[in-house]
């Protein structure tokens, strides 16, 4: 396939010899251990948002134009684990998974003999930065035109002090002039070449970074400097592994989209659906827009099927029904639950067992009875929760703990089923106009709510996208008033952020709108 490059300057300055590179390689540095974090395995190979943390890093330059081609340098005795993750992504850029050296320099020597000779462009990256962003990479490939090193650092928030060995301080460097160093550190093939050359002769020598040998070694050399993100942290420590978690629900990248009504088709024709809860609200409008473009759609629901989520001989019924019907199930949708109010000191034990039976034990129960299904077709498991799992709310306590239950049974489950090449996510709708909330609610003006329509669009986006893990906050565009949507317009379909508070009523972010 060919790659998109920047285009190079069209006039170079008198004096100065053209950089024409042959190629554009991402190394990809994976030789950590874990020691920090404690534990038995390298700290790449950690999953975080249903993936192993290398495998997000390597997405990113897949999917970036600029580079024509990746090699990984792995930890010893962990190059069969990263073949495999590179294998079943089918990431094709990745031409080589080597066995990295026992230093950061050391491997970045094996890197300079894997790539071989010719003049090309390189960026080494730190394996576990699955954050850096298309932009970073992008820019620092284009400031090679102009530089033959360059490094991705942000300004220091904190005053930074010098100590001496009794940690007294020494020095105050003025903050102004300091960054805190990430990566990739992107060279010219042969200033890279030459500063390790140079480096060999120093008994001395020892360093942390690339751009360090350049600077030592080169020191005439310019390092251009671009502007990093805070969000591109480098998991080191065991709070790491959590921010990093919450940074992907964060991430401001939108759910992928389709475009247009052959698009959709194109995707779910032949597809088998069976929605749990499928009578009103979202799940009868997501099983409407389903069957419209394709899609062999199965609605369940106990007003109108008998089907008890919470039983298993139910969902098991419903599930053999749509696969003997068609003979594959794609997709398993859980709308299903309901909302009761009430101060949890005052409510009866049959409420408060319909509650959580509704709530959290028919979603277990349909994920352990689909996995079988699920298997066989690589599909999806799709959740819904509401902004309550993030702050649990008075009179509401049962409802907002089954929330915040379902969004952590789908970040395990993803985890769990990825080797199964199944996909788990959540939806978390803003304020909707479903019947359930009209029952609890009484009547509302409707340019407040987001339509169940617009929510079961959005919920097909992630049903065929390649997302799992992840909380797909779902909500109107500022200011817009709702109306039904259509294939391309615009619904704002993001990661989640916890603690967003989209509710205006009493502060309440409420039911999704599901039939149980």
């Amino acid at each position: 396939m060919t790659q998109q490059h920047p285009t190079a300057p069209a006039t170079t300055p008198e004096g100065v010899t053209p950089w024409r590179p042959s190629r554009t390689v991402a190394v990809v540095l994976a030789g950590g251990t874990g020691v920090r974090l404690g534990l038995g395995i390298p700290k790449q190979l950690i999953k975080i948002a249903g993936k192993p943390i290398i495998e997000h890093t390597l997405a990113v330059f897949e999917a970036t134009p600029e580079i024509d081609e990746i090699i990984v340098l792995m930890a010893a005795g962990h190059v069969a684990d990263a073949q495999r993750i590179v294998a079943d992504a089918g990431f094709r850029k990745v031409s080589q998974v080597i066995e990295g050296g026992d230093t950061r320099n050391a491997t970045t020597r094996i890197a300079l003999d894997a790539v071989g000779e010719g003049d090309l462009n390189l960026l080494f990256h730190d394996a576990v930065r699955p954050l850096v962003s298309a932009r970073i990479v992008r820019e620092c490939v284009n400031a090679l035109w102009t530089y033959s090193a360059v490094d991705v650092a942000i300004p220091s928030a904190d005053t930074i002090i010098q100590v001496d060995e009794n940690d007294c301080i020494t020095d105050i460097p003025v903050r102004a002039t300091l960054r805190r160093g990430q990566t990739p550190q992107a060279f010219r093939s042969g200033t890279i070449r030459e500063a390790y050359r140079r480096a060999e002769g120093d008994p001395g020598f020892a360093a942390t970074d690339d751009c360090g040998v350049v600077l030592r070694y080169l020191p005439d050399t310019p390092i251009k400097v671009i502007d990093g993100s805070d969000e591109n942290i480098k998991v080191t420590h065991p709070v790491d592994v959590h921010l990093a978690d919450k940074l992907f629900q964060l991430a401001a990248a939108q759910a992928p989209r389709v475009h247009d009504h052959r698009s959709y088709t194109e995707e779910l024709t032949g597809r088998t659906i069976v929605v749990f809860g499928g009578s009103y609200g979202i799940g009868h409008d997501l099983t409407e827009l389903a069957r419209r473009y394709g899609a062999q759609v199965f609605p369940f629901s106990r007003s109108t099927t008998g089907t008890h989520v919470e039983r298993a001989e139910d969902v098991a019924a419903a599930l053999r029904t749509a696969f003997e019907a068609t003979g594959r199930i794609d997709h398993v949708v859980v709308t299903a639950g309901i909302l009761e109010k009430g101060a949890l000191a005052e409510m009866d034990e049959e409420t408060m067992d319909r509650l959580l039976h509704v709530n959290f034990v028919g979603p277990v129960t349909i994920a352990r009875q689909s996995l079988p299904y699920l298997q066989q077709t690589k599909g999806q498991l799709l959740l819904y929760t509401s902004s309550s799992y993030t702050r649990g709310r008075a009179r509401y306590a049962l409802y907002s703990a089954t929330k915040a239950a379902l969004v952590n049974l789908t970040q395990a489950l993803a985890d769990e089923w990825a080797e199964f090449g199944v996909r788990v996510n959540c939806v978390n709708p803003e304020r909707t106009a479903t019947p359930m909330r009209t029952r609890a609610f009484g009547e509302e003006p409707e340019h407040t709510l987001l339509s169940a329509e617009a929510v079961a669009q959005a919920s097909l986006d992630v049903l065929v996208s390649d997302l799992t893990g992840q909380v797909i906050d779902v909500r109107r565009p500022p200011g817009e008033q709702v109306a039904p949507v259509a294939p391309g317009d615009q619904v704002v379909a993001v990661p989640a952020q916890p603690g967003a508070d989209l509710g205006t009523r009493r502060g309440e972010q409420l039911p999704t709108g599901v039939d149980a």
